[in-house]
């Protein structure tokens, strides 16, 4: 049987959404009238089709009662957790990477007295939640073991600001739960629950939210030639299939957030497709995590003005994700991405 994909799309921010919700012109996306769509895109395997909301209900019954589910799911507000406010977006999660080898910052932040002063800096800057990390999963990397990594990171969990709201970036069960022991709010597992088979049991004791990232192959492999069948339907699939096998070992609760995996088994060509579609992902329900800070595709599209930050191609992406209603952007460089949002809301009050 065929599959049906609904994408929102042609969406308005600030003032002009509301006005346009309040006139039954657009939809507001998870509740929120601050942004707002009024058209969809609705794919198959072999096929697309735009069309505007007020003409859905020219679609054939099956069609129509498919993509008005979908949109029950894209209009529905998303609660609140873990420090994270969905009736704004984006909600930032600062990057904190405790390691000798990361892709852009190895090295920086890897001391006990360094790495407690950036999670203060991430922190004052805006950031919701920082996200700690004691083992590099750039493209290339090689796994560490698990003593190496919990020493990596042990000191900062244990003395950090308690206002300081942690996630933890860890593909390991035990990490996880001495991490959950520690305080740690939020797991984020890059390898989507895949790496280790008792991640979802330490999930499920602590019923603690988690992020269910896309990922193919590990870090070591995953750049070797990566290839889709369809890399936006594949993805939404791999999701999809997740959250029903985490249903299925009974997590209930609804603390999920999803990340298609920017650069995590995808050339320029997978990513661009993604980045550029991401709102596809509105309709699994949960909240949508974007990775864009300092990545490889910035380099790829920038050619000669590459640059060792990456700033500027992680300021544009990151306000294009914004205007595609993602709801978390995950960075290393927290105050000038807010003080970029900062400006756009501000400009698209006028």
């Amino acid at each position: 049987m065929k599959k049906y994909y609904t994408r929102v799309c042609n969406f308005y921010y600030g003032k002009k959404s509301i006005r346009l919700v309040n006139q039954n012109k657009t939809l507001p996306l998870k509740g929120n009238k601050k942004i707002s769509f009024d058209q969809i895109e609705i794919i198959t395997r072999n096929s697309k089709k735009i069309l505007n909301i007020k003409d859905i209900k020219k679609l054939s019954i099956l069609i129509k009662k498919k993509i008005n589910d979908d949109l029950k799911i894209i209009t529905k507000k998303n609660k609140n957790f873990s420090s994270l406010n969905f009736n704004k977006i984006p909600n930032i999660i600062g990057v904190l990477n405790l390691t000798p080898d990361s892709f852009s910052d190895g090295g920086k932040f890897n001391k006990k007295v360094k790495g407690l002063a950036q999670a203060n800096n991430l922190y004052k800057a805006g950031a919701n939640i920082i996200d700690i990390g004691g083992e590099s999963t750039r493209p290339g990397s090689k796994g560490i073991s698990n003593i190496k990594e919990w020493n990596r990171i042990k000191d900062v969990l244990k003395n950090i600001n308690k206002k300081i709201n942690l996630s933890l970036d860890t593909r390991k069960s035990d990490i996880m739960e001495k991490g959950i022991m520690a305080g740690v709010k939020i797991i984020n597992d890059v390898s989507g629950l895949s790496y280790d088979k008792q991640t979802i049991k330490v999930l499920k004791k602590y019923n603690i939210p988690f992020v269910i990232q896309h990922s193919k192959g590990t870090p070591e492999t995953m750049q070797r030639n990566p290839n889709y069948k369809n890399v936006l339907l594949d993805v939404y699939d791999y999701l999809e299939e997740k959250i029903k096998n985490v249903r299925a070992i009974g997590i209930k609760h609804n603390n999920i957030i999803i990340d298609p995996g920017i650069g995590f088994g995808k050339n320029l060509k997978h990513n661009m497709n993604l980045i550029s579609n991401v709102s596809i992902f509105h309709s699994l329900g949960y909240p949508v995590l974007l990775g864009l800070s300092r990545k490889r595709f910035i380099k790829d599209l920038s050619g000669e003005n590459d640059t060792k930050g990456r700033l500027g191609g992680t300021i544009g992406s990151s306000i294009f994700a914004l205007m595609q209603g993602v709801q978390i952007l995950r960075t290393h460089d927290v105050n000038e991405l807010t003080q970029s949002i900062k400006v756009f809301k501000n400009l698209m009050k006028y």
